[in-house]
Order: C-alpha cells, then sequence, then structure tokens
C-alpha cells in the first residue's frame, strides 16, 4: 500500500456533497443566448475573428489564441448567428465588464463538415500517433486546466515535455465543500478518463501515474480503479479527506513526500499535475475531435430545487442553470462561482459561466456562513491573537502578522511574510473567532502590490524615456557642434590650403625668373664667344688668303 504523506493544517467544514451526487449528470440544452468571454484562460485574451451578423456552426474557432503569447482558442459553443461583439459582465471577483461575443442560438446544435468550421478529424488510434500532432490538437480545441487555474494546457504540457517527468498526478481529490463534477465525471466516464491519461503518458513518458481521490468518494475510487485494472503504470490512490488537499502542490506532498519549493513549477521537480476533467477534456479533443465548448458543472446549494451536475455549454448564463435545476428556491439569497471556501460572489444572475466554472452555488446567508465565517454577517471582531489561523495555513505561512501588516499598509513586510505563497484557500478566515475575512486582506494586498509594481513599471518606463529624451537632446546638441566645429575647421583647411598654394606659386615664379635670366645670360655670353670665335676664325682665314697672294705674285715676278 502506498505511503500517504500527512500535510500541516487544513480544516474539515460541511462538505455537502450528496446533495447533488443523487442523479446522474444532466444536459443543460442550449440557452437562447450564449455569451462566449474572451478571457477564460490564463494569459491574453483570444482574438475575435468572427463579425456580427455571421453564422456559426458548433466547434468553430470564434476566436484565436494570440501568437507568441499565453493564450488559448475559443469555440462556439452551439450554432447560430453572432449578435454583437462587445463588452459584458464577467464571472471575476471585480465584477469588471471584458469582451464577449453573444451568439444567438438557433437550437438545431450542428456541428460544421470543416476543420475551419469545427468538425476534427478523430485520432482513435493515439498510441501510435506522432506526438507533435497530438500536441497540435490539444493546442487547437483550448484545452486549459478545468481545476481552476485555467492555465493553457499545451503551454503547460510543451514544458512538460522540456523536462524529465517521473510521477504524472491526476487530481481527483475535489476537496472544496458543495463541488462534485469531478466525481460525478469518474463515476460516470472513467473509461474516457484513462484514455485522456494514457494520452497525456506517451506524451510525456512518465514513470508512475497516479490518480489521487479524496476517500469521501467511494463510488468513484470503486469506478476508476476498475478502469484501471488492467492498465499497466496507473495507480489509483486513496487520500484522506481535508481540505485543501485539492491544492496541487498539497496533494503532490500527500502522495510523494515532495514539497515543491516556492516560486518553482512541479514540472521542475518531475512531477506533472492535471485536474480530471482537464484528462477528459483531452480524451474529447483526440479520439473524439471536440473542441471546449462545455464541462461538466455543480449548480447546487440550498437556493436551488433540484442540485445536479450538468454539462452546461460554455456562456451558458447562471440564471439558465438554475432553471435547469428547477428553479429558485426562497433561500437563494447568494449566487458563488466556485465552492464556498476559494469561490467569489456574483452580482447577477444573467453573467455567462466560463471554462473556469465548475460550480454554480446558489445559497442563503445562513448557510454560506456555516461554510465560511467570512460571509458572516456578523460584525469583524478584534484579533485575540489565538494562532488558530496558524494552525490551520497548509503552506505554514503566519496570517495573524500578515494581517497586521495590510492593516498597516505595509506591504513589504506582508511580502516579507511569503504573502505570495498563501493559496488563499480560505482556511484562516474559517477558523478565526473574531470573523475576520483574513483572505479578503490577503487578495487586497495582492492586488495592491501589482498595482504598486505597475504603477512603478510605468515610472521607470516614463523615467527612462525622459533620461532618452534628455539624452537623445544632449546628443544632437553635441552633433550639432561638432558639425560646426567640422565645417569650421573645413573652411580654415581650405584658406590654409589655398594660402599656402598662393605663397607657393608666388616662389615658383619667382624662381622661375631667375632661372630665365641666368638662361638668358649664358646664351648672350654663348653668342657673344661664338660671334667673337667666328671673327678670330675669318681673320685668320684672311690673313692666309693675302699670305697666298703674295707668294703668287712673287713667284710670277
Amino acid at each position: 500500500m502506498r505511503k500517504i504523506w500527512p500535510i500541516h493544517g487544513g480544516v474539515h467544514p460541511p462538505f455537502h456533497k450528496t446533495e447533488s451526487t443523487s442523479r446522474s449528470i444532466g444536459d443543460a440544452g442550449i440557452p437562447p443566448q450564449l455569451i462566449v468571454s474572451m478571457h477564460q484562460h490564463a494569459g491574453a485574451p483570444a482574438e475575435p475573428i468572427v463579425h456580427p451578423g455571421d453564422y456559426v456552426y458548433k466547434g468553430q474557432i470564434i476566436a484565436q489564441a494570440l501568437k507568441n503569447r499565453i493564450s488559448a482558442n475559443i469555440h462556439a459553443p452551439s450554432s447560430g448567428i453572432v449578435a454583437a461583439i462587445e463588452e459584458r459582465t464577467l464571472p471575476h471577483p471585480s465584477n469588471l465588464a471584458g469582451e464577449c461575443i453573444v451568439i444567438d442560438t438557433d437550437h438545431k446544435d450542428e456541428w460544421g463538415k470543416t476543420a475551419e468550421t469545427g468538425k476534427l478529424e478523430a485520432i482513435p488510434d493515439y498510441k501510435n500517433a506522432e506526438p507533435d500532432l497530438l500536441m497540435e490538437r490539444i493546442q487547437q480545441t483550448g484545452i486549459v486546466g478545468l481545476g481552476g487555474a485555467v492555465f493553457p494546457t499545451a503551454v503547460k504540457m510543451a514544458g512538460a515535455r522540456q523536462n524529465p517527468i517521473k510521477t504524472f498526478i491526476i487530481n481527483g481529490a475535489e476537496c472544496e465543500p458543495y463541488i462534485t463534477c469531478d466525481d460525478m465525471l469518474m463515476r460516470e466516464r472513467s473509461a474516457e478518463i484513462v484514455k485522456g491519461i494514457q494520452i497525456v503518458q506517451h506524451l510525456v513518458k512518465p514513470d508512475e501515474c497516479l490518480i489521487g481521490i479524496e476517500d469521501n468518494k467511494p463510488e468513484a475510487i470503486k469506478t476508476m480503479s476498475e478502469a484501471c485494472k488492467n492498465v499497466p503504470g496507473i495507480e489509483v490512490v486513496a487520500i484522506p479527506t481535508i481540505y485543501p488537499s485539492g491544492d496541487i502542490k498539497q496533494l503532490i506532498k500527500i502522495l510523494t513526500g515532495i514539497e515543491i519549493p516556492a516560486g518553482t513549477r512541479s514540472v521542475n521537480s518531475g512531477i506533472l499535475g492535471q485536474n480530471i476533467g482537464t484528462v477528459y477534456s483531452i480524451y474529447q479533443a483526440v479520439v473524439e475531435g471536440k473542441p471546449v465548448v462545455s464541462r461538466i458543472t455543480t449548480v447546487t446549494g440550498n437556493g436551488v430545487q433540484h442540485p445536479r451536475n450538468f454539462e452546461a455549454l460554455i456562456g451558458s448564463p447562471f440564471a439558465w442553470l438554475a432553471e435547469q435545476a428547477g428553479g429558485y428556491t426562497k433561500m437563494a439569497e447568494r449566487l458563488i462561482m466556485g465552492g464556498p471556501m476559494m469561490g467569489f460572489a456574483l452580482k447577477d444572475d444573467a453573467i455567462p459561466i466560463v471554462k473556469a466554472t465548475n460550480c454554480a452555488l446558489f445559497i442563503s446567508s445562513t448557510s454560506l456562513h456555516e461554510s465560511n465565517s467570512s460571509y458572516s454577517d456578523q460584525p469583524t471582531m478584534p484579533c485575540i491573537r489565538c494562532s488558530k489561523c496558524m494552525d490551520a495555513c497548509p503552506v505554514n505561512l503566519l496570517p495573524q502578522q500578515m494581517y497586521w501588516h495590510i492593516r498597516a499598509k505595509d506591504m513589504e513586510k506582508a511580502q516579507a511574510h511569503h504573502l505570495k505563497d498563501c493559496i488563499e484557500c480560505g482556511c484562516c478566515s474559517y477558523v478565526c473567532p473574531s470573523h475576520i475575512p483574513l483572505v479578503d486582506y490577503y487578495r487586497f494586498a495582492k492586488a495592491e502590490i501589482r498595482d504598486q509594481q505597475e504603477a512603478q513599471k510605468k515610472a521607470d518606463l516614463a523615467r527612462e524615456r525622459h533620461e532618452f529624451l534628455l539624452y537623445r537632446k544632449e546628443r544632437e546638441k553635441r552633433e550639432r557642434e561638432a558639425k560646426r566645429a567640422a565645417h569650421k575647421a573645413a573652411l580654415q583647411k581650405k584658406k590654409e590650403a589655398a594660402a599656402r598654394a598662393k605663397a607657393q606659386g608666388q616662389t615658383t615664379n619667382t624662381d622661375k625668373s631667375d632661372d630665365d635670366k641666368a638662361d638668358a645670360i649664358k646664351a648672350a655670353v654663348a653668342r657673344a664667344q661664338a660671334k667673337k670665335l667666328a671673327r678670330q676664325q675669318q681673320n685668320s682665314a684672311d690673313k692666309h688668303s693675302t699670305s697666298d697672294q703674295t707668294s703668287t705674285e712673287t713667284a710670277k715676278e
């Protein structure tokens, strides 16, 4: 029998699981209008590629993931006409609006006949398929982590393939009160889940594969064990029921004894974790060729007539889900997306569900307070320093100290107490006898720190731009001065060259005149000498001639 490691802290709130597990998973049907958010995943929102008035088929890509960004494709949950692309209120703690594609459904629920309109070729022989083909399918179908983190699965798997994976953990703990979507999925679709697990095994080649399920889900443990009986390399492990064992880091500690260091990813420690709903979506994408257009959602609480799990189309309004569960009761006072511990209140039931919506909790204020004192209407009392919050914290933090620092607006000291490591599980708030909404303080502080960091980034960017502006002005000034100096130097050089040329020309002319005079004198002397020589020769010739004549005359005589 596999050893189970205990975790620090944790609580045992009323789990309220049986209310929604008495009936099988139902079909939530097609609402008249679907409101599909562009931001249903961690990272950058998808970019719409359709326009108002377009007809879309079920499964057709209506918004593409941004390239070179963490993002995911979004598909039409059903066929119909794009009525608008506009801002709508989203299921988010802030209740702010975001871009949505609004589809008026035609109730035909018609799949497209081509890859461009939604129909993808099935890959039943996934064991012999190329890993790159399977990775492309996972990316194309817009799969994200359906346990709540909604991190794009293709990105996560790509990171896992770059690291040697020793242990592949499938999270079936589902520790949050009221939520039973994974429980029912394991009970009714265990064979498909196992095939999804095998696809991931084919991609990352882990040494072992563990399915962690809390022991308050005996039917799921039995069904999954039967499905894995003849499948090598997969083991179903029953773990103690305690909240928050469903947090992936806590589940890793329980199953392996390994603590993932703060600020690091589990794949860096050789462990890959995926949610039950995520591996089921991988099966649908590969074996059936279906993108993420729906998900199993728990509709529960004393605010609806018949709590149940439904396969609901992404973009269905919460009011539509309540209607499928028999309508509201008189106790429907609050609407929570998620469970009472980590979920958040919504102000309007017209808000649509997204890929992260694992539960729609319609509940009275009294029942909500029983599950989490943070929702209590009782006044908050002063902290009595009982340290119950510290004992309950599953990540060994000091909630009381962080609370005091946040109250004092000293975010640096709150960070020094590892505020970023808080998983916001709500255990501290649950056990606080003074009804202090501790998690709300931590969420506020994290948002405040993010805002401060963003403001600091903007200030740094503005300072860098201003400094660059000053530098550019100074550089341009120096360049202008350098150009003027260069121009002056060039003119000076030109002047000096001209002066030198002029001076050289004058010297040359003077030298030439003197030489000419000397040559003329020499020539005159030479001519004079030549003339003198010629006269001398002439005189000599005359003398000889006279002498000869006298001799002749004497001879005649």
